[in-house]
């Protein structure tokens, strides 16, 4: 079996290398004939033709061909559409010439290229990997008004995608559920595999439960759907019972404007630290804290969301602090005993959630529950590659249904 994974982002983008590539090489591992496209902006000055080649023998070691298209970026609407139809073209061609069984789209913009390659010729199965509600996320970060043109046309991809997919990844229950009630998709056709995390990179960490001061952190975006203020309003309930307490942001997001907001709420700059760390260098960090937090808006879009950074707490020991209402991570924080969930985001509920939160800072069983709930449910290999097999087991065992028809027929 072949298949062609079309990803609208760079290869040295972080994402790619922690959530497909890994992926990617479990399929290979598995017999499958992998090729990834991939989208590089500045693709003239980011890469010389020796990176690219190196990249590309390292990758073929692995048993991945990359493929690789230039991204383009303004004007937004017309750079996009460009790239979607550049995008088809290839996948189109690729896909004849070499027999592509599988068009393997992450997210909506590859799966319009996947959907337009098809009606180009390509006679491939299809796969809708939803990495997210695309249209009301953006809606709710207050980037696209809902209705406006570009949500529409988000919308009208998602739609179609869902029902045209042979099969389809989400990365919650709660979604899965959702499109089943509805009669948008069977049961078996889609596959739940949450944000993974690949175990080694927390091989190494040593965890800091002795340091001069009481560690919380956070680690990702603070602007949109994230709501920094009220992670800092905690946070000074927190410091009531530790005034050790401190609490450090790994952000790519301004250090200023995310400092404004925490000194607005009454914080000193003291007990802050706010400012982007190399992705390698994220375990280490949650390796030194004692909680990790999450709080994120919660509106319709997040039923599909599977926060990255809640396994990666878990999986360096970490108690996790977060919101009702994230996806599957009521189920997975409160149901395991990881951590504490909060359903309201008010001064009473702050100070419960503390208390209980450091009862279970302070319960070593609570870390060794947080390591083992981390490895049955987000592990790279265990969960997402054995996901991603079956996607393409029930394909494999589809094609083998339509063949045998198609021979009786004959």
């Amino acid at each position: 079996m072949k298949t062609l994974y079309i990803c609208y982002f760079g290869l040295r983008e972080p994402l790619v290398r922690t959530q497909v590539l890994p992926y990617l090489r479990e399929l290979a591992r598995g017999g499958i004939e992998v090729s990834l496209l991939s989208f590089e902006p500045d693709a003239k000055k980011s890469w010389t033709e020796e990176q690219a080649a190196d990249w590309r023998a390292r990758l073929l070691e692995d048993g991945i061909r990359w493929f690789s298209l230039p991204y383009h970026k303004r004007p937004s609407a017309p750079a996009t559409l460009y790239d979607i139809l550049a995008g088809a073209r290839f996948a189109a061609r690729l896909a004849r010439r070499e027999k592509i069984d599988v068009l393997h789209a992450r997210a909506h913009i590859p799966m319009a290229m996947a959907m337009l390659a098809a009606r180009m010729g390509a006679r491939s199965r299809l796969v809708f990997d939803i990495r997210g509600l695309m249209a009301e996320e953006y809606a709710d970060a207050g980037i696209w008004a809902e209705n406006s043109a570009p949500f529409r046309a988000i919308k009208r991809i998602e739609r179609a995608g869902i029902k045209r997919a042979d099969q389809i990844v989400v990365l919650t229950r709660a979604f899965r559920d959702w499109l089943v009630e509805r009669r948008l998709k069977s049961a078996e056709r889609i596959e739940v595999i949450p944000c993974c995390v690949d175990f080694s990179l927390f091989e190494s960490v040593e965890n800091n439960d002795e340091g001069a001061r009481f560690e919380v952190i956070y680690a990702g975006s603070v602007t949109g759907l994230y709501l920094l203020e009220e992670m800092g309003r905690f946070f000074l309930e927190l410091r009531k019972r530790r005034p050790d307490a401190f609490f450090r942001i790994l952000t790519v997001s301004s250090p200023t404007a995310a400092a404004h907001v925490l000194e607005g709420i009454g914080l000193d700059s003291e007990d802050f630290w706010i400012g982007a760390v190399a992705p390698a260098d994220v375990p280490k960090f949650l390796g030194r804290a004692r909680l990790g937090l999450s709080f994120r808006k919660q509106t319709f879009s997040q039923i599909a969301a599977s926060p990255t950074k809640i396994p990666e707490y878990l999986a360096a020991g970490l108690t996790v602090v977060c919101n009702a209402g994230i996806g599957d991570t009521d189920d997975v924080v409160a149901g395991q005993r990881v951590g504490v969930v909060l359903r309201d985001l008010d001064e009473a509920s702050y100070r419960a959630a503390v208390e209980s939160a450091l009862a279970l800072a302070g319960d070593p069983q609570s870390r060794v529950r947080a390591e083992r709930v981390a490895r049955e449910r987000f592990d790279l290999v265990k969960v997402g590659g054995v996901g991603y097999g079956n996607v393409y087991r029930r394909i494999r065992e589809g094609q083998a249904v339509v063949e045998t028809a198609g021979e009786v027929s004959a």
